[in-house]
């Protein structure tokens, strides 16, 4: 180490001596010859040097440019040779890394290296690899190997000084823990050749052994294909001949040097660190290495002397691989990247191109440009031709992502068999009267047997569907044909049976041949139900999950390794699926299908009497008692659905929590004793004690870590202090001789008393829950930790886009606009009473300070004295008195520090960095000696640890892009953390007109120092990548860009709302050591026995608590943050146990290596990876890794608050629940899994999403059976009996008794299926806080109405996924974030929930009409409250929404919003709105006919018609068929006259077509009016178009009010039968807009242009281009559709603010409404805004003059009801007309 300068921690060079003296140096460029440079054109070779720039050093401010003579810097000015593979011309830049000179005693920052005098560094930057522990390879050795990569490849510098820091911090970090050696073969093991290597797992799947060990001699390519034929003849053979294979790997990995190994890795690394995309594409980046590995092996690399061009790498091989993953979504318009409108099952995505390397057929594909295959060439040279590999020829789609429901059957087919056919089984038993089955038991054998049949239809079905969604190639179809033929034959056997007994029995009943058949027919149905359901379809007849075929071995390795379970979880898996089952076939039998058994008997052979229809005769009327029964059976099966799904939850919930009091983690463990065992808990778990001295007393350890916890906690503001006094462990003098002792503060000792509690914090505030929380989460069993330079180093990466860094003062002292009504701050400080204040009384002590110290008060002279209260007002309001920024700043902070900000998430995870200097303070006493009083250099020495054992890297996107304020506010937490890494993106703009503009991955932290030109700092590392790496939905591509610049073993992945606490960061070590690689043997793992030691499966991620710190703030945070405290924790918890946790939630903790040697952190396709997390955990556990779940940690995390972001954010779980059903992980979990864990996986995963999709479509069913009932009820003869069961009833009656039985028992269970959705939580609350809370938080959440939220939020959920199933497009309309205090406009509401909600809630709504009208029991009240609920919900929730004065003023709005955008343009309109639905079926048109006002879509791709053939036509035509029938039904009996009424069909056509045809002429005249008086009229009056489309809409209306009024008048007032009658009318109209738009629109224009010029009538000018001729005819159409639509919107949203009327009436209303949503007592609760008097005045005018509106239109609408239902009796007009309608 003689010449060598000191040297950071970052792994910056400090050199003493100029540069040329080292011949090891890396960074001198003098040494080397200078590189040939790498150009498209050789024309335009530029003068070899360029220009040089020098820099000074960075803090010695001499300007020593010495230093710099020989190596010049990168210049940016040079002149451009090439458009599109760029120039490596430039030198090397120093960047940070070359300092200058060492500095001399304490340094400012940057270097906390000692430094003796004579220059020479005391500390190693790697400690754990210095020279006196036996180190396999020097540091300058591994430099060297990395050097001579670089020159060989054409790596970049940068990248390769990246990657030697990170390697070098890698075996540092491993070497702490084992000798060095030992982590250098580890390393090894775990990158390349280990057992559980993705190279090697890659290596053996893809066949390459046979391809390696054949050797150049003959056509390698040709033989492998022949070698795949070969081993198909023995499996033991292939088996064998695969063992030894796995040998030879082995012994030649043991024979390697140590110096292959590190050069293995070190080639790894640099592959790795410059991939960019192929990051995603493990499997490839496998392949490229292997080239790499054997192209370096061979002689003519070895010979080659000059070195390669920098950035050859990136161009030869990364770029192209990178352009063709670019080119799949995106195209080049008008120079900008467009987004094709390709949906996922035509774009080759990341997972395609990843399994073309899978198998050796996909490797054979591989093509140059002259049509050789690149298997052909000897593996040596095959890496010197990727820049002239074809890739647009070689890959292929491996799976279809098609939007279908077909995938819920193929992944999902056991539980469709497992539930349907027990269905069948069950009821087909109990329906005898049906196939005649009570006198013939064989019959009765044979009709439930075909329970098998219905079996083998679904397992049929599902392997059809399997077929589209695969390509037909050479490892899939062969076992889709043979278990299709396995299963003709199946149904075969299980129905063709049934035939013969029908016709035997028919012939000659009781033959006991028939008998015996029927018998084994059920004996075999029952045979093939059970294997279906039970046996993972990927295991059925060709085995591909653990068959023994080479050919199935990829897909294997890949998708179906999963970890084995410790035969205690085994069992306890599948037990909880055996009670489950169990208690759901019991409970279903008795519960529903007996009961359903009596209706089924009555209502079978039940024939209507005496109905006729003038042209079907009886045909239909008569069977109206059969169709209810059909419908009834549909609802049976659903309800039987449901059922397992509240099994699941309630015996989910038994485990868990049987799981917590195991763990010993409930509140109901004896609670005193949990603080005053606290100490010695801190001692024995969070210390690591086992090999320290005992001389110092343990009480001396704990004290220190304790009062840090307590300030910490004290510099928070969570405690005041005097709370602090008491809960610190003080010093005291004991006896004369002035000896101290410590005593351990009051609180240990005083639990026992209970009434000396309260004092030592606030009751129910934040300290308290911090404080128990960890003293609960010891009692549990923790690993021991390791000393803390033994511990590994990790890192915390954390994503950041545009969230806020730090409020501004503007921001929090400010209200947004007038609907908030509340600043920041006045809301901040209603949540945090005691910590405002804690705050206050700082600030003041603070301000007293510096007035001592500035002399006079900077405040004025004011009068000593007269300090009273007033002075201290501002204190308590704003929280400083003066503006000084070092005042202001602190509130700024506080308030950061308890929203959702960067800062907050920053400052928590750097209590890492506090918490490992404090341990290691605390545990090395010595250090202190060492240094006496020292306190700088302790400082320093402490710093240095924690540095090397924890770095954290925020990767902001946008930092070169940032806004002043931005950037301010990043600088700041620059300097408030200068350990704090940024990687950002660096844009450059191209070298040549039209050229690509070059981005760089650049990284800085608070050391960097400033360029003096640009203000900026100066990069560390600054890495080019092949092109933007946001390709996805941004958030794993901005992981992406970032991993490389993660150091050490393990990551944390946090999102940029969340936080974390000191006392939680103690414990790392102990969550580390979870990862079971804290002893690791010290056996080789490539020795002939040590590699036995290495069998276990790793351990992918650790997952860990979440704590919502939103969760007291009203009832949407807390719905919020007990979802997540039952999903995250109590749901978790148990799916950990038993081996079905998929999810890395936020703070989990992730094995760094092994998820980036398999494709990363998360996955990026766009749309289909939307929750990209998830599939990180679906991905490590189909490649075999475990994920574990810790209970004794937790992160704070940020909850969405208003009711319009917790719907935003159920619409994104949503529709990213509907990707991941498309997406291929899913295929895989669910065809491979054994049956517990597949359960498990799908009741914990996409269960609860259908279950949802279930309960809206139980409800929906629900109420159309009740429908018929009620047509049968209301117009027969229906028997009565009496309380004790005597018949008193008419004969010739209907019995349909039993029927109304049967709907009492499914309203029971619709109603338990929503309450079980508290039960969870409840019990979770139960078991943590103990029985009080949990009662008053189940009180609460029932008197705020949550069951409403609960319903509503379940239709959300199941409407974004079934929308995204199928028209895709993972889009909604933002409502923006922010605190939920602001009222927003009944419009925009309206807007936001008609399509997902309203519009179902209110057909609903007149079907349940209906239902009370003719058949009333007490439990509909139920469905009333659940339907209003889905209509009225977003109002209910909306802030302030009963104050009148808005109410009207939302009148208002509301009219506006419904008139607006005809002739001008507006953004927030009625026209708008109702496009912008219609677009997700027609799509948009291709053309741009450039036009402004086209940003207002997404880039929506038009849904498929196969998609919307179902949804959009036949479905709404069904329903519409099901309601005529019903009105027919009740139309078809003669009336009291007896007369037989007209043919109910044209009534109902002519009243349902009418308005349609209404509202095409007048449509038709308006058109004309325009056409001639448009063009003269709109220039002098340009509200002509307004005006216009006013008249049409009004005349709409009219026509839609008087067509009911005139077909309630034909009904004779008759309500019932007018209701029937609407809902008929509407499901009709429905279903002709629906085909109207899916079948008969073109696509739309981006723009709306065309509204504008139907209603102005001028079509010229309007950028129509062509189309000008043809779109007026479209718009016709349109106009049609949209009048009816207006008119229907206008009636409902003026029927929703009439429901919402009443409780206006109810004065305070506001004020309980407010303490509903808050949660505030109304003395706590927020003024009202204040107006200045001209928008008083104002107000006022509208407030009168609408309310005026509103109070008419109120009356016309009562007075249409209420004047027919009072006078219908005189009310009477002959027309001749009318009788014959």
């Amino acid at each position: 180490m003689a010449g060598r300068g000191p040297r950071s921690q970052e792994g910056m060079y400090i050199a003493p001596s100029p540069p040329s003296s080292d011949p090891h140096d890396p960074f001198n460029t003098v040494q080397m010859p200078e590189p040939h440079r790498y150009y498209d054109h050789d024309d335009d070779h530029l003068d070899q040097y360029g220009r040089r720039d020098t820099y000074g050093s960075d803090g010695s401010n001499n300007d020593d440019d010495r230093y710099y003579e020989q190596g010049g810097a990168y210049d940016y000015a040079q002149p451009d040779t090439d458009s599109d593979v760029d120039v490596y011309g430039q030198k090397y830049v120093p960047s940070t890394e070359s300092l200058g000179p060492p500095r001399m005693g304490i340094s400012e920052s940057s270097t906390p290296t000692f430094i003796d005098h004579n220059g020479v560094s005391v500390r190693e930057p790697y400690p754990a690899w210095s020279s006196e522990r036996q180190i396999p390879l020097s540091k300058e050795e591994i430099e060297d190997i990395f050097l001579d990569l670089t020159q060989k490849f054409g790596f970049q510098r940068d990248s390769m000084r990246n990657m030697f820091d990170f390697v070098m911090q890698l075996l540092d970090s491993r070497a702490s823990r084992m000798s060095p050696n030992q982590a250098l073969l580890t390393l090894h093991a775990d990158y390349i050749g280990g057992q559980h290597a993705n190279y090697r797992k890659w290596y053996f799947a893809a066949q390459l052994d046979l391809d390696d060990a054949i050797g150049q001699t003959q056509n390698p390519g040709l033989q492998r294909l022949r070698s795949q034929k070969r081993k198909t003849k023995g499996h033991k053979a292939a088996e064998r001949q695969l063992q030894s294979a796995l040998d030879r790997w082995r012994q030649a990995m043991n024979n390697m040097s140590q110096y292959d190994r590190m050069r293995q890795i070190a080639l790894w690394l640099l592959l790795w660190g410059e991939a960019a995309q192929i990051r995603f594409v493990p499997e490839c980046l496998c392949f490229i290495f292997k080239c790499a590995d054997d192209y370096y092996r061979s002689p003519e690399c070895q010979n080659r002397l000059d070195p390669v061009p920098e950035g050859l790498y990136l161009h030869a091989v990364v770029k192209p691989l990178y352009r063709f993953m670019r080119d799949q979504g995106y195209e080049v318009v008008d120079g900008k990247f467009v987004r094709k409108e390709r949906d996922h099952d035509q774009i080759i995505g990341y997972d395609d191109v990843n399994q073309l390397f899978w198998y050796p057929e996909g490797i054979a594909r591989i093509v140059l440009t002259d049509k050789t295959r690149l298997v052909d060439l000897p593996p040596a040279q095959r890496f010197m031709k990727f820049d002239r590999i074809d890739w647009n020829r070689v890959f292929f789609k491996t799976y279809y992502e098609k939007r279908s429901f077909g995938h819920l059957l193929v992944n999902f087919n056991r539980i469709w068999v497992i539930h349907i056919s027990m269905y069948w089984f069950y009821t087909a038993y109990n329906s005898p009267t049906i196939y005649n089955g009570e006198k013939h038991a064989a019959m009765r054998w044979s009709a439930t047997a075909l329970g098998g049949a219905v079996a083998t239809i679904i397992m049929i079905a599902a392997t059809l569907a399997e077929f589209s969604y695969i390509p037909t190639t050479w490892n899939n179809t062969s076992h889709l044909t043979r278990r299709l033929v396995f299963l003709l034959i199946t149904l075969a056997l299980t129905a063709g049976p049934t035939f013969y007994i029908a016709i035997a029995e028919s012939t000659s009943p009781g033959g006991s041949l028939a008998l015996i058949l029927g018998i084994v027919q059920f004996f075999i149905s029952v045979v093939a139900t059970l294997l279906f359901a039970i046996l993972p379809s990927g295991r059925m007849f060709g085995d591909r999950v653990a068959g023994k075929s080479r050919k199935y071995l990829a897909s294997q390795t890949f998708t179906a390794s999963y970890p084995s379970l410790k035969p205690s979880a085994r069992l306890a898996s599948c037990a909880l699926w055996f009670l489950v089952f169990g208690c759901k076939f019991t409970e279903s039998y008795f519960f529903l299908t007996l009961s359903f058994k009596n209706p089924i008997r009555v209502m079978v052979g039940m024939q209507v009497q005496g109905c006729n229809d003038k042209y079907f005769g009886n045909a239909l009327c008569r069977n109206q008692a059969a169709f209810t029964l059909t419908i009834m059976y549909l609802m049976d099966l659903v309800l039987f659905f449901l059922d397992t799904f509240l099994w699941w939850i309630i015996w989910n919930t038994v485990f868990s929590i049987g799981r917590s009091f195991a763990l010993g983690l409930s509140i109901w463990t004896p609670w005193k004793d949990i603080y005053t065992r606290l100490p010695k808990r801190i001692y024995s778990k969070i210390l690591a004690t086992a090999d320290m001295e005992t001389k110092y007393k343990p009480k001396v350890l704990v004290s220190q870590i304790w009062n840090a916890i307590i300030i910490s906690m004290y510099r928070e503001h969570l405690l005041s202090i005097e709370h602090v006094q008491k809960l610190l462990y003080h010093q005291v003098d004991v006896g004369q001789d002035g000896r101290r002792s410590l005593r351990a503060p009051a609180f240990f000792i005083s639990q026992s008393d209970k009434g000396f509690r309260g004092e030592f914090f606030t009751p129910g505030s934040e300290a308290e829950r911090r404080i128990s929380f960890f003293a609960q989460s010891l009692t549990t069993a923790v690993p021991e930790p390791l000393p803390v330079d033994a511990m590994p180093t990790f890192t915390v990466l954390t994503p950041h886009y545009s969230e806020k860094i730090l409020l501004s003062l503007r921001e929090i002292i400010r209200e947004e606009d007038q609907n908030t009504r509340v600043t920041l701050l006045e809301y901040l400080k209603q949540l945090h009473p005691v910590e405002w204040d804690n705050f206050v009384k700082d600030t003041k002590i603070l301000a007293e300070e510096s007035q001592m110290y500035n002399g006079s008060s900077p405040f004025g002279g004011m009068d000593e004295k007269g300090q009273s209260k007033a002075d201290d007002l501002p204190f308590y309001c704003i929280g400083f008195k003066s503006a000084a920024p070092e005042f202001t700043l602190r509130t700024r902070i506080w308030a950061s520090l308890r929203a959702q900000t960067l800062y907050r998430t920053v400052s928590g995870m750097m209590n890492y960095s506090k918490a490992i200097k404090l341990l290691y303070r605390v545990e090395n006493p010595e250090v202190v000696q060492l240094f006496g009083g020292n306190t700088d250099k302790l400082e320093r020495e402490l710093e240095r640890m924690a540095r090397r054992k924890f770095k954290f890297v925020v990767s902001m996107q946008r930092y070169s892009k940032f806004n002043r304020e931005e950037q301010e506010n990043a600088e700041f937490l620059l300097r408030a953390y200068p350990d704090l890494q940024i990687a950002y993106l660096e844009e450059e703009p191209p070298r040549k007109e039209g050229g690509d503009s070059r981005i760089f991955s650049a990284l800085i932290d608070g050391h960097s120092e400033f360029i003096p030109e640009t203000g900026r700092r100066r990069p560390k590392f600054r890495i080019e990548l092949p092109g933007n790496p946001i390709l996805g939905d941004g958030k794993s591509d901005n992981q992406n860009h970032a991993i490389i610049f993660y150091r050490g073993e393990y990551l944390q992945l946090i999102d940029a709302n969340q936080d974390n606490y000191l006392e939680e960061c103690l414990k790392i070590r102990n969550v580390l050591a979870e990862f079971e690689e804290y002893n690791v043997s010290s056996q080789s793992p490539y020795a002939q026995w040590g590699h036995k030691d290495f069998k276990q499966s790793p351990i992918a991620i650790v997952g860990a608590r979440e704590y919502i710190f939103s969760e007291n703030i009203g009832i949407l945070g807390d719905l919020a943050a007990g979802k997540e405290q039952t999903f995250g924790t109590l749901a978790a918890r148990s799916l950990a146990w038993i081996g079905g946790k998929l999810h890395y939630g936020h703070p989990d903790f992730l094995n760094a290596l092994y998820m980036t040697t398999r494709g990363g952190v998360s996955k990026a396709q766009k749309g289909l990876h939307l929750n990209e997390d998830i599939y990180a955990g679906m991905n490590a556990f189909g490649r075999g890794g475990r994920i574990k779940h810790t209970e004794y940690y937790q992160c704070g995390k940020g909850r969405d608050l208003g009711f319009g972001t917790i719907l935003n954010f159920q619409t994104k779980i949503g529709t990213g629940m509907g990707e991941q059903m498309l997406s291929r992980e899913y295929y895989y979990l669910g065809t491979q899994l054994p049956i517990d864990r597949f359960l498990t996986f799908y009741y914990g995963h996409p269960g609860f999403h259908i279950n949802n999709m279930l309960v809206i479509l139980s409800v929906q069913i629900f109420i159309v059976t009740m429908v018929f009932l009620g047509t049968l009820n209301g117009q027969l003869d229906v028997c009565k009996y009496s309380s004790s069961g005597q018949f008193i009833g008419t004969t010739g009656c209907y019995n349909l008794t039993p029927a109304f039985q049967w709907i009492d028992h499914c309203i029971i269970s619709i109603f338990l299926v929503f309450m079980i959705a508290y039960l969870p939580l409840f019990l979770q609350e139960l078991v943590e806080r103990g029985t009080v809370k949990a009662v008053v938080r189940l009180a609460k959440h029932f008197g705020s109405l949550s069951p409403a939220f609960e319903v509503f939020s379940t239709q959300i959920s199941s409407h974004s996924i079934i929308t995204n199933l199928t028209f895709g497009g993972a889009r909604y309309i933002a409502t923006g974030r922010g605190f939920a205090t602001t009222r927003i406009s009944f419009a925009i509401l309206y807007s936001r929930f008609a399509g997902p909600s309203i519009y179902l809630g209110m057909r609903t709504l007149v079907m349940l009409l209906y239902v009370t009208l003719t058949i009333w029991t007490g439990w509909i009240t139920y469905f009333w409250v659940s339907i209003l609920a889905l209509c009225v919900s977003p109002f209910l929730f909306n802030p302030h929404q009963f104050s009148a004065a808005d109410f009207i003023i939302d009148y208002r709005e509301f009219l506006r919003w419904m008139n607006r955008g005809n002739s001008r343009a507006h953004a927030n309109s009625w026209i708008g709105y109702c496009r912008l639905s219609r677009t997700m079926i027609t799509g948009y048109k291709k053309k741009r006919l450039g036009h402004p006002s086209e940003r207002l879509s997404g880039d929506v791709p038009r849904a498929k018609w196969r998609a919307v053939i179902f949804s959009e036509v036949i479905f709404p035509l069904i329903m519409a068929t099901l309601f005529v029938i019903a009105y027919m039904f009740v139309k078809s009996f003669p009336d009291k006259d007896g007369k037989q009424p007209a043919s109910p069909l044209i009534r109902i056509a002519v009243v349902a077509i009418g308005p349609i045809v209404w509202n095409a002429a007048i449509l038709l005249v308006l058109f004309m009016f325009s056409l001639f008086l448009g063009p003269m009229l709109d220039t002098p009056f340009p509200k002509f178009g307004s005006v216009m489309a006013f008249i049409g809409h009004s005349l709409g209306v009219l026509g839609m009010i008087a067509f009911f009024e005139f077909f309630w008048f034909l009904e004779l007032w008759n309500v019932a039968h007018a209701v029937l009658g609407l809902i008929a009318i509407i499901f009709i109209q429905r279903a002709i807009h629906k085909v109207l738009i899916s079948v008969f629109l073109s696509r739309e224009f981006k723009h709306d242009e065309t509204n504008r010029a139907w209603w102005t009538g001028k079509w010229y000018g309007r950028g129509l281009g062509s189309s000008a001729m043809s779109q007026p005819a479209r718009e016709f159409i349109v106009k049609i559709i949209e009048l009816s639509l207006w008119s229907s919107d206008f009636l409902i949203g003026h029927f929703l603010l009439f429901l919402l009327t009443p409780p206006i009436l109810i004065p305070y209303i506001d004020r309980f409404h407010s303490t509903m949503l808050f949660w505030l007592r109304p003395s706590k609760q927020i003024r009202a805004p204040l107006y200045s008097i001209k928008q008083k005045r104002q107000r006022r005018w509208i407030v009168i003059k609408y309310g005026i509106v509103f109070i008419l239109s109120l009356a016309i609408f009562a007075a249409l009801i209420a004047i027919p239902l009072i006078f219908r009796q005189s009310l009477h007009v002959n027309c001749s007309i009318c009788q014959s309608i």
